[in-house]
């Protein structure tokens, strides 16, 4: 495996891999990491996994192991392979927003409706079957809080089995298409009625999709060339895009898919996926491809108070509000008990991203105000400021509560922690 650091988007990073003691690890403790992927991988469980820490500006730990499209038998994938990030854009058109709050161009209380009017007119489900669902006004505006937190009565179709998913499967409100506009999507969930009044519960949704369509509407461009200007351009996250071009194609890997009778089967390759090429749709909650040395770069910015390598994106203000939690107690607390593999009982949620109130309510490994994320392919990431620490997971399978990896990952990770 090559070492991380000889990436050039990772040059800010001493490569500390051999010597992770240095960095306050245990050898001996961390190595456990590594025979707990190859564990996952030699069983089937997964096609591979990827796993990087970065503490105190230092890469600490980078292994790799499994194969990028098993069914073909290809090589372990490079360290700047290129996969699905899913749920993982999240954070990243979050900063967009908070770039333009920046610049007084955007409120986190402005109502949805100032820059999508059709969600002045979206309603709310109360009771009924879909053919026949009551339904009453929103009683206070969604709010780009709300799309921040994921508490603006908004949901997935494809996860959601009640009235309201059946109308979003209907309509059909998919952000996933690529050949459809996110402006268009955008009109179509506000078409369909909301789950909740906004601010009054939390679960999952399109939400940062819509948001994403705000942000194009606030910078007068599309989200792909907002994400160029303001974050990937300059942050130097060269292999983040919408869609993977032809001359990378070859370093894309194929994602696969579990079921109840299968623990692995190919849903969607490399070289034939919706990923491909230039996607119309500039998902905002799930559309960008990345890589392990782009993504750290990003987690690498917020660990740091919004600067990374001379190069400043938000301000140190802006990341700790980011970072503060914005409901009024836990996610358990306002309906969502578990969310994928992980309990939410002691996990909060800030803006774009969750956040860990209390390591031992949520009974794991860990600092209170840790920032994290997943994406739908099983991938994850968390930013523990306490620690001076970052650490990704990458591999692909669908879906993301398949294994419990990311909590099993965690407490790897800090049972090596020494200093």
């Amino acid at each position: 495996m090559p070492s991380l650091a000889a990436h050039p988007s990772l040059a800010p990073f001493a490569d500390h891999s051999s010597k992770p003691d240095t960095l306050g690890f245990a050898p001996e403790r961390l190595a456990r990491i590594s025979a707990w992927m190859r564990r996952y991988v030699d069983d089937g469980k997964l096609p591979y996994l990827m796993a990087g820490i970065v503490r105190r500006g230092g890469i600490a730990f980078l292994d790799a192991c499994g194969s990028g499209d098993p069914v073909n038998g290809t090589p372990t994938p490079p360290v700047d392979h290129i996969a699905r990030y899913y749920s993982m854009t999240k954070p990243v058109t979050t900063v967009a927003a908070m770039t333009l709050l920046e610049e007084g161009l955007l409120q986190l209380d402005d109502p949805v409706a100032k820059f999508i009017p059709e969600f002045a007119e979206t309603r709310v489900y109360v009771s009924g079957p879909y053919a026949d669902m009551q339904t009453e006004p929103q009683a206070s505006p969604m709010t780009v809080r709300h799309l921040m937190t994921h508490t603006a009565g908004l949901t997935y179709g494809l996860f959601d089995p009640g009235p309201v998913g059946e109308a979003y499967r209907k309509t059909p409100v998919n952000f996933g298409d690529p050949k459809a506009s996110l402006a268009d999507m955008a009109r179509k969930a506000a078409s369909a009625p909301l789950c909740f009044q906004p601010g009054s519960k939390w679960t999952y949704s399109v939400a940062t999709d819509v948001l994403g369509r705000v942000v194009e509407v606030v910078a007068g461009k599309p989200l792909d060339q907002v994400f160029r200007d303001r974050i990937l351009g300059p942050l130097g996250m060269v292999d983040t895009a919408f869609g993977v071009p032809a001359d990378k194609a070859d370093r894309m890997v194929a994602c696969y898919e579990k079921t109840a009778s299968v623990r692995m089967k190919r849903s969607d390759g490399a070289g034939d996926s919706r990923f491909s090429g230039d996607p119309v749709m500039h998902s905002g909650g799930g559309g960008l491809v990345s890589t392990v040395p782009d993504y750290l770069r990003f987690m690498e910015m917020l660990r740091r108070g919004g600067e990374l390598d001379g190069v400043r994106v938000l301000g140190r203000k802006t990341v700790d509000l980011m970072m503060s939690n914005h409901l009024p107690g836990d996610i358990a607390s306002m309906g969502v008990a578990t969310f994928s593999e992980m309990p939410m009982v002691g996990m909060g949620f800030g803006l774009g991203g969750s956040i860990l109130l209390d390591p031992a309510r949520a009974q794991i490994l860990g600092s209170a105000g840790e920032f994290a994320w997943g994406g739908l392919a099983s991938t994850g990431f968390w930013i523990d400021r306490a620690e001076d620490l970052s650490v990704i997971l990458i591999t692909q399978l669908v879906p993301s509560s398949s294994w419990p990896i990311r909590r099993e990952l965690r407490n790897l990770v800090y049972q090596a922690l020494v200093d």
